[in-house]
């Protein structure tokens, strides 16, 4: 599924828990990343699904529940 593997991408560039990365947590907020990390972020999502995110998409990712919201917009 998604999630579990966007759970393991964010845990690895955050250097943080699986369990730490739940649907509602914030990137800034709850994971302190910055622009870099979020970048990278969506980088190894693109890889990870093969898809593309554009920019005007990205920047509307906030929690990890919009990072699967977007995957699941550009997969269909």
């Amino acid at each position: 599924m998604e999630f579990e593997k966007l759970q393991e991408i964010i845990a690895d560039v955050m250097n943080v828990t699986k369990d730490d990365v739940q649907p509602e947590t914030k990137f800034v907020e709850d994971l302190s990343a910055d622009s870099l990390d979020i970048l990278q972020i969506i980088t190894e999502l693109e890889e990870a699904f093969d898809i593309e995110i554009d920019n005007e998409d990205a920047d509307k990712i906030v929690t990890v529940q919009d990072a699967v919201d977007q995957i699941k917009k550009v997969v269909e």
